[in-house]
C-alpha cells in the first residue's frame, strides 16, 4: 500500500464503509482528534518511568484507534465486520474506573485545582488529557448532527479522569507536590 494515494489533495477524504466528505466534516474532525489523542498517549507510554500504567495505556491504544474506525464509519451496517472488533464496552469503561480507583488511593486527597506539569511523565499526562477533552468535545459535536454510540462519549469522559489522576500518581511517584492554584 503507498503512503500518499493524492485523493486527497483537494481537501477531501474517504469514509470507512464508503462515500467521500471535506476534511473539514465533524466527523473527520473528530476521529482526527481522537487520533491525536492516542499519540499524546503514545508520548506519555514512552516517557519515564515507562512502566507505569504501561499495558493499560497500550489497551487504550487500541479502545482509541476502535473508536476512531466507529467515528470513521458513518454507515456501521456496510462495515459491520470489520467493526466487531472495534467495539468498547462498559467493561472497557469499568477497568478505567477502577485505575482510577486504585491510583487515587495512593495519592493525597485532592483539595484544590492542580496545575499542570512536575515531572516529564506527569506533563505528558497532563497534555494528552487536553487533547481528550478536545476530543470529546468533537465526537459530542458529531453527535449533535449524526448518531454515535453513547459508549464512546463516557469512554472519553472517563479516560480524561484516569489521565489526570495518572498526572497526580507520576507526580507523586516522582516525589512531586501537586502544584495547586
Amino acid at each position: 500500500m503507498p503512503i500518499y494515494t493524492k485523493t486527497g489533495d483537494a481537501g477531501d477524504t474517504s469514509l470507512f464503509g464508503g462515500g467521500r466528505v471535506s476534511k473539514h466534516d465533524l466527523r473527520v474532525g473528530a476521529y482526527g482528534d481522537v487520533d491525536e489523542l492516542n499519540a499524546a498517549i503514545g508520548t506519555a507510554l514512552v516517557c519515564e518511568p515507562a512502566d507505569l500504567a504501561a499495558d493499560l495505556l497500550e489497551s487504550i491504544q487500541s479502545d482509541l484507534f476502535a473508536i476512531g474506525g466507529q467515528l470513521a464509519s458513518p454507515e456501521p451496517r456496510k462495515v459491520e465486520k470489520a467493526l466487531k472488533k472495534a467495539l468498547v464496552d462498559d467493561e472497557r469503561v469499568r477497568a478505567l474506573e477502577e485505575t482510577i480507583d486504585q491510583a487515587d488511593a495512593e495519592l493525597p486527597p485532592l483539595t484544590a485545582f492542580v496545575l499542570p506539569g512536575g515531572a516529564p511523565k506527569a506533563a505528558a499526562f497532563h497534555m494528552a488529557r487536553t487533547v481528550c477533552r478536545r476530543a470529546e468535545r468533537s465526537v459530542v459535536a458529531l453527535n449533535a448532527t449524526a448518531s454515535v454510540p453513547s459508549i464512546i462519549l463516557i469512554y472519553l469522559n472517563r479516560l480524561s479522569d484516569l489521565l489526570f489522576t495518572l498526572a497526580r500518581l507520576a507526580n507523586h511517584k516522582a516525589g512531586i507536590p501537586d502544584r495547586t492554584w
